[in-house]
């Protein structure tokens, strides 16, 4: 909206014309996001403690997490509204892959908030039957899937990049569809497993959808794309904006989720975030590169696969329990070193992952 009024002044009022640069817009994109997110956390935080819409603490966790029984959950929304508003203040409205993003965001935003209000206010602790969480999830995904497929004018748009090997490329045709659908269902559910922790999936989201405001923004430049080698793909660095508006709402989120969590984020905010970075790596043709530097995210999911795997084909478990950060509490590490050293995981990876962006 912003972006749109001051293109029609620029000529005019010539300071506006700085609108027009995406770097700009991303960082207003970032700090308007953190401002909503710091402004509306305290009223919405008041709100679900005063509806006592609060999180339920399994009896065979941690004993540790006994404590946090009661702690206002559903604060996921928050960051929705601080994507969501910050995004159509500052993005080009007329860029479909906007509108693509912006509607992945909401509708898996939707799923999480129908399985947190049945939890949580209705009390029913199933929330929402697993078959229809993941058939609303598969709706939502394959009609972004086939919205990206149909609407592609350039075969880059389509192909299977392969980091680092950069001649690589496979023409993947409709099996794009299917590889997208699993990227953004994939990648919700597995932040949706690392939300466990006071700040544990909120900070990898946050530099995972930096990492990919990069990538964003050098896709769809005609001139660093040709440098660096990887597909020119026009309209993607308008997803600089959605990236940046993810980054500030996460980093605001962060200031009341950190240890000992103010609020939790629930369903509503981990399968929006995870369908918002899986979406976002796949219009920029990086799904590899997300799946190194969303390492912990994969680290969670594969835990949670091989212990149900292991104790249904030998009644023995291989972790203490699932997700892997409940294993490391369970031997004895405090909550915030299993947070920190996640953090510090991530950051490795998605150093690694931007690496890619030169080796070649």
């Amino acid at each position: 909206m912003l972006y749109w009024l001051a293109a029609s002044l620029s000529e005019s009022v010539g300071f506006l014309s700085v609108f027009q640069y995406l770097t700009f817009r991303g960082i207003c994109g970032v700090l308007t996001a953190l401002l909503i997110a710091l402004w509306v956390g305290p009223h919405m935080i008041r709100k679900l403690s005063h509806y006592q819409i609060g999180q339920s603490v399994r009896d065979d966790g941690p004993k540790s997490h006994l404590s946090k029984a009661g702690t206002p959950t559903m604060g996921g929304a928050l960051i929705i509204v601080a994507i969501g508003l910050s995004t159509l203040l500052w993005g080009d409205l007329g860029n479909r892959y906007v509108w693509i993003t912006l509607f992945v965001t909401l509708s898996f935003g939707a799923i999480g908030w129908v399985d947190d209000y049945r939890k949580v206010v209705e009390k029913n602790s199933k929330g929402l039957p697993a078959k229809s969480k993941y058939f609303w999830q598969s709706v939502c995904g394959l009609a972004a899937a086939l919205a990206l497929y149909f609407t592609a004018s350039l075969p880059q748009e389509v192909n299977l990049i392969v980091p680092v090997f950069k001649d690589v490329v496979i023409d993947m045709g409709p099996m794009f569809i299917v590889l997208t659908y699993f990227v953004i269902v994939g990648t919700s559910n597995a932040v949706n497993l690392t939300d466990g922790l006071d700040g544990l999936a909120i900070m990898p989201t946050v530099l995972v959808a930096g990492a990919l405001g990069i990538f964003a923004y050098t896709s769809g430049n005609s001139v660093f794309a040709e440098y660096l080698h990887i597909p020119y793909l026009p309209g993607s660095g308008e997803l600089i904006v959605y990236c940046g508006a993810v980054l500030g709402a996460g980093l605001g989120f962060l200031w009341f989720n950190t240890y000992p969590a103010q609020v939790f984020m629930g369903d509503v905010g981990a399968l929006a975030l995870g369908a918002g970075l899986g979406v976002v790596a796949v219009i920029v043709r990086q799904e590899i590169v997300l799946f190194i530097m969303g390492g912990v995210f994969v680290m969670e999911t594969v835990s949670v696969i091989l212990q149900v795997a292991s104790f249904k084909l030998t009644g023995r478990r291989i972790f203490r329990m699932a997700p892997l950060h409940h294993h490391f509490e369970l031997k004895g590490w405090p909550e915030p070193r299993v947070i920190v050293r996640f953090w510090i995981i991530t950051v490795v990876l998605v150093l690694i992952g931007l690496a890619t962006l030169k080796v070649r």
